[in-house]
């Protein structure tokens, strides 16, 4: 499969480490628990979105925008890459930040993600919650566009079937990862969420004929909901790549049950995976996507999910910026 036939612009740092959790293994006790890092990219303390925008921007850039356009919530890791990406090529960055919350504290509104946005030079206007954002940000756009502007929009999180092919690129890299180490990979787990990471790594890994299972845990949809949406892009995927019918809906698995009380908002046993991750490996885990499927993945083993002798690959999607956006959620007792 020849990925090099798509515009891509090389910015992100490839390969990111694939290296084992000593410590968090043996503190649960088996399986054998490997990490993607994937926070480790580059571009503004990195994160998944990074591999997305690689496509995206090339995209962009060969339709000759001066102006990109995407949306998000308040502390949007995807809208901090997307600025950061836009810094880099010297063109303008207008964003569209949903309040998905209620949260009106000052570090949630103005720290973190938001702060880095605007360090990059983006500009921002909020809307509140239940809109169809994609249709607010066209809408915009084509305003914009009245202007003179030439706007290159993309959907939250980058998941469209160009942003997903940073994912099918990922799939490729971990399998010769594994085979370079003599890793045999038994399970690959990740959170998920817009949906273009699990479509992308899903489509690599059919396409290559690596029988590995993949388990999304959600941050925000329902299981069905979740497993149609990924589903979905996977197919405008593998049809852009030229292999329409590598993907099945049995291959699309994702476990709703740790959203909590829904998306963006903490939950307890999520703060429990960052301070694991945090106290055990020395890594920064993000409070609404990568600590809830870190937080899937340490609940799913203390159930027996997974064999000891099990290896599984957790895909660390970065976002350790929106941490200064929750500090009110942490609690250091005496230490503090």
């Amino acid at each position: 499969m020849n990925l090099s036939r798509f515009p891509r612009i090389r910015l992100a740092h490839l390969p990111t480490p694939l290296e084992p959790l000593i410590r968090l293994s043996e503190e649960l006790g088996g399986p054998e628990i490997w990490i993607k890092r994937d926070d480790c990219t580059g571009l503004s303390t990195g994160g998944n979105k990074t591999r997305k925008l690689e496509f995206l921007m090339a995209e962009a850039q060969n339709q000759g925008a001066d102006t990109v356009m995407t949306q998000g919530a308040i502390q949007s890791n995807h809208v901090r890459q997307t600025s950061a990406f836009a810094a880099k090529l010297g063109i303008k960055c207008h964003v569209l930040l949903e309040d998905r919350t209620g949260y009106t504290d000052d570090n949630y509104n103005h720290n973190g993600n938001v702060f880095i946005d605007l360090l990059h030079g983006a500009t921002y206007e909020k809307r509140g919650p239940g809109l169809d954002m994609n249709a607010e940000m066209e809408s915009v756009a084509e305003k914009l566009r009245e202007g003179g502007a030439n706007v290159y929009t993309i959907p939250g999180g980058g998941s469209n079937s160009t942003g997903a092919l940073g994912y099918v690129d990922c799939a490729f890299e971990i399998l010769h990862q594994a085979n370079e180490m003599g890793l045999v990979i038994d399970h690959i787990v990740h959170a998920t969420g817009s949906a273009g990471t699990q479509a992308g790594l899903i489509s690599g890994l059919k396409a290559m004929n690596v029988n590995i299972p993949l388990l999304g845990i959600s941050v925000r949809a329902p299981k069905e909901e979740q497993e149609e949406n990924v589903y979905n892009l996977a197919i405008d995927t593998t049809a852009k790549l030229g292999c329409p019918s590598v993907v099945n809906r049995d291959d699309i698995v994702a476990n709703s049950d740790y959203v909590g009380e829904g998306y963006g908002l903490p939950t307890e046993a999520g703060i429990e995976a960052i301070t694991m991750f945090a106290e055990l490996e020395g890594i920064l885990l993000d409070p609404v996507y990568s600590s809830k499927g870190a937080s899937g993945l340490i609940d799913l083993i203390r159930k027996g999910r997974f064999k000891k002798s099990d290896r599984v690959v957790f895909i660390h999607t970065g976002g350790s910026a929106s941490l200064f956006g929750y500090t009110k959620h942490f609690d250091f007792g005496d230490r503090a």
